[in-house]
């Protein structure tokens, strides 16, 4: 071949590969628009693949530290699946060791934390290599997940419109649930709520609250495409109401998400009424932990998604809101209807 055609030949596979990536690049016209609305970053590639990645970190809530572990893996993988990527390539876990313990603590805690965070990771079907443990002031637990995966994959959460019928697919109530176990043993607070709660009540609903957070969001995160989930995110330390406003605030259309019904670990909201309202959970501003997915669904499919996910993980999910006419906000209906979680 002459170098001229050779030239020639370079030239035109260039064109063409410009025009496969500007192509791609067309596929996901609101990645770049939302920034950091997103729960995860979002980075196109090649050849109609993306880079997803996220991170989070939190402190423990429990005394259990391999159960720990779980329930900080699920919490970053939340993320990925809250954008409908169901599968991670790779995890990677942050810790922090608070300076405080001694050798022994150390020795018998951590590998404990690292071993139920692996343990999750395997669960959903990924791996942990690498990450970083430091000394620090207090413990803290997290990481980070990443996928490649094809656009198609990623559900962009900018698309509910008026009409679309709003799922939660975890109950409200875990940080409640996780304060209220650690007053079993002290004597002045349990007093303070003895009234409107027994200790078995109090240990079931811990129970109810730690199944919860160690579950993954992958089979619900999966749901979301077989009934066409216009957006989703999931509900963790902002709250449902908190989670709900950001979402709302970065859809392409102009609607508003009505919540008006609030589904809550039995007792918990008894306690949260006696002690005025510390855990604001009528007010969907109660912090939690690894909580649900809060999706947008056509109304014709979120009863069927529903009933399916109740089949896959015997586990409820409920109708909360709707998405109505309105400036890119979120709200709860005064008086939201209470529903009392006792499975």
């Amino acid at each position: 071949m002459g170098l001229k055609s050779q030239e020639k030949s370079e030239a035109q596979e260039l064109a063409k590969e410009e025009t496969r990536d500007k192509e791609s690049e067309s596929e996901l016209p609101t990645i770049h628009k939302i920034g950091v609305g997103l729960d995860s970053s979002i980075i196109p590639i090649r050849n109609n693949l993306a880079l997803v990645q996220t991170t989070d970190f939190f402190y423990p809530l429990i005394d259990d530290p391999f159960v720990m572990g779980q329930i900080a893996c699920a919490n970053v993988l939340s993320d990925l699946y809250a954008i409908g990527v169901s599968y991670c390539d790779n995890m990677m876990m942050i810790l922090g060791v608070p300076d405080n313990m001694d050798e022994k603590e150390r020795d018998d805690l951590i590998p404990l934390i690292v071993e139920g965070f692996k343990y999750k990771a395997k669960e959903a079907g990924s791996k942990v290599s690498g990450g970083d443990t430091r000394i620090s002031a207090c413990c803290i637990i997290g990481g980070t997940a990443t996928s490649v995966c094809e656009i198609s994959e990623i559900i962009m959460p900018d698309n509910a419109i008026v009409g679309d019928t709003i799922v939660l697919t975890k109950p409200l109530g875990t940080q409640a649930a996780t304060m209220i176990n650690s007053w079993l043993e002290n004597e002045n607070k349990w007093k303070n709520i003895s009234s409107v709660i027994s200790k078995e009540e109090a240990k079931w609903a811990f129970q109810r609250a730690v199944k919860s957070m160690v579950q993954l969001n992958k089979i619900a995160a999966n749901l979301m495409h077989k009934f066409k989930a216009h957006a989703a995110t999931d509900v963790t330390g902002f709250g449902l109401l908190g989670h709900a406003k950001n979402l709302a605030r970065h859809q392409k259309n102009l609607v508003q998400f009505k919540i008006h019904s609030l589904p809550i670990i039995s007792k918990m909201l008894d306690v949260d009424r006696l002690l005025g309202n510390q855990f604001h959970l009528e007010d969907g501003k109660n912090i939690e932990t690894s909580g649900g997915l809060l999706i947008c669904l056509p109304p014709q499919n979120a009863a069927a998604y529903c009933e399916e996910l109740k089949k896959l993980l015997n586990c409820n999910a409920w109708v909360v809101g709707t998405v109505v006419e309105g400036k890119r906000m979120a709200l709860i209906s005064d008086n939201p209807t209470i529903i009392d979680v006792i499975d």
